[in-house]
Formats: structure tokens, C-alpha cells, sequence
């Protein structure tokens, strides 16, 4: 039987990026605009916050079992047990004024990292980081640059813009990373905006739909095939993790306003009973 709950409640502006840590066996999150960090043990049932710092707008698990912190300007550090330990990249000299999104390391331990769009208006980029912390831009002109994903055959990824509510596909060319001939994927009617997303092992795209207080499962032909109601309005994220990898966690916002945070919105929670399973997250291997 299918149950949500809610696991973790910190009041997050916007809680983001929920991934598991295969080493720690816990689940990590974050807080953008705080730059919060936190961390939550299924096991055991405790949770912490365990940094705070500058704004994070998302972090991988290194393959040393170090997390790597995209964050403001176009900074990327080397975060291990509360503290910094490494900067790869200082600033973006035209990313000022903005800030990492959504990243995802793909199976060569690269990052795939999305910007968000500048207070003059400009678009955001989407860049990646080799493994040789050489920083390649790929492509501007995106609204919100969020959500990323591989297919099970790791030839072709998912790209998320969500201010036209579009999920793309790229052909995907793991050897060198490579991205070509964007397509479309699924095309969101108005009510909500597709934001993170992660695949489930039957190649099925999971979104979470901020604005639309669910979860959202595609099939791998873009048709929808399942929705899960959540008590909050604004579902930034989501991946599936635990042991087995069944349970999904999806972290939500309050929005980055002085509205306080009604009950749970800005909170960790998690889902269970599906009948679905996820695939681990890649991970990334950034100048080890």
C-alpha cells in the first residue's frame, strides 16, 4: 500500500537535490538559498543539518565518498564531514550574479550543471565538468535549467527547462560526453512546472512538479503514467534511494520569499509502496 510521510521538516526556502550516499548509506539535501545541508539515516531515523554557508544549488557524491558543491557565481568545492577541503572552480566571470541548479554526474564521473538565469535577464547555461575540472559550456538560452537523466541505455540523457515546461532528449555520447540533436521529450500543460527528476529501472522519467503538489511518472514514450499527491505545493526534487532502492524522497519549498513556511512545505518526504525501483546515481569523479 502506497504511504507518503513526511520524514524531515527544516522549513527549506528551497530544499533540493535529495541523493543518496551509497558509502554513509544516508540520504542528503539541501537548502539553496541558506546553503544548508542536511542529512537523514533511514536506518537509525535521525536527521541533521550539517552545514550551512553560501548558497548551494545542488552537490554530487564523489566517488571518495566527498560531496561536490555547485553554488553561487559558478563556484564548485569539495565538501567532506563539515567542512570545505577543496575549491575546483572559483567563479564564472559571466555567471555572476547567478548560480548552480540541478547537476547530475554521468557514467564517466563528469557533471552536467545548469545555471540559472542572471538578474539583467540573461539565460542560463548549461555546462559540464570533466573529470579534469576543465569547465565546458554547452549551450545558453535556458529558462530555468533543472532536472537531468541518462536512458537505461546510457545513449541518450534528459535535460529539464522549466519556465517553457519542457523536458528534452539529447543524444548522449558517453565517451565524450558529447550532447546533440535535442529533441522533445514531454511538454507540461499549464498548473505546474516540471523541476528535478531522476529514471526508474523500467527507463520510466519521474518528475517533480513544482506548483502541482505531486510527483509525475513518464513512460519512456512521454505519456504519463502515474501521479502521487504530496501535502505541499512546491516539490523541487526527487530520487529513489535506501538499500533497495524502492523508497522515493522528494524535497519541497516554501518559495524563496518571506512568506513563512506553512506546514511541511519546505519539508523532506518519503514515498513508499510504489511497486517501483530506481537505479543508483552515477558517481562523480572529479579531479581524483
Amino acid at each position: 500500500m502506497r504511504q507518503v510521510e513526511l520524514v524531515a521538516d527544516y522549513a527549506c526556502r528551497t530544499g533540493e537535490n535529495p541523493l543518496w550516499h551509497p558509502m554513509e548509506q544516508r540520504l542528503y539535501w539541501v537548502d539553496i538559498p541558506r546553503g544548508r545541508i542536511f542529512r537523514f539515516d533511514p536506518a537509525t531515523g535521525m536527521h541533521e543539518q550539517c552545514w550551512e554557508d553560501g548558497q548551494v544549488g545542488g552537490f554530487t557524491v564523489q566517488e571518495d565518498g566527498s560531496l561536490l558543491l555547485f553554488g553561487e557565481h559558478g563556484s564548485v568545492r569539495v565538501w567532506r564531514e563539515r567542512r570545505i577541503v577543496r575549491t575546483i572552480v572559483e567563479e564564472i566571470p559571466g555567471e555572476r550574479g547567478s548560480r548552480f541548479n540541478d547537476v547530475i554526474a554521468d557514467p564517466a564521473g563528469r557533471v552536467f550543471c545548469g545555471t540559472m538565469p542572471r538578474p539583467d535577464g540573461s539565460p542560463g547555461s548549461l555546462y559540464r565538468l570533466d573529470t579534469d575540472g576543465k569547465l565546458v559550456r554547452l549551450f545558453g538560452g535556458l529558462g530555468c535549467s533543472n532536472g537531468m537523466g541518462f536512458t537505461l541505455d546510457r545513449k541518450r540523457m534528459y535535460h529539464t527547462d522549466s519556465i517553457p515546461r519542457e523536458i528534452s532528449l539529447f543524444d548522449y555520447d558517453a565517451r565524450t560526453g558529447d550532447l546533440a540533436k535535442r529533441g522533445p521529450f514531454v511538454r507540461l500543460p499549464e498548473g505546474g512546472l516540471p523541476d528535478g527528476m531522476t529514471v526508474d529501472a523500467e527507463g520510466c522519467v519521474w518528475s517533480a512538479i513544482w506548483g502541482g503538489s505531486c510527483i509525475v511518472r513518464f513512460g519512456p514514450d512521454g505519456k504519463e503514467r502515474e501521479r502521487i499527491g504530496l501535502p505541499a505545493r512546491l516539490c523541487s526534487s526527487l530520487t529513489f534511494a535506501g538499500p533497495e532502492c524502492t523508497d522515493i524522497f522528494v524535497t519541497c519549498a516554501c518559495g524563496e520569499d518571506a512568506t513563512p513556511c506553512g506546514a511541511g512545505d519546505g519539508g523532506l518526504y518519503r514515498v513508499r509502496g510504489t511497486g517501483h525501483r530506481g537505479v543508483p546515481e552515477f558517481l562523480s569523479r572529479i579531479m581524483l
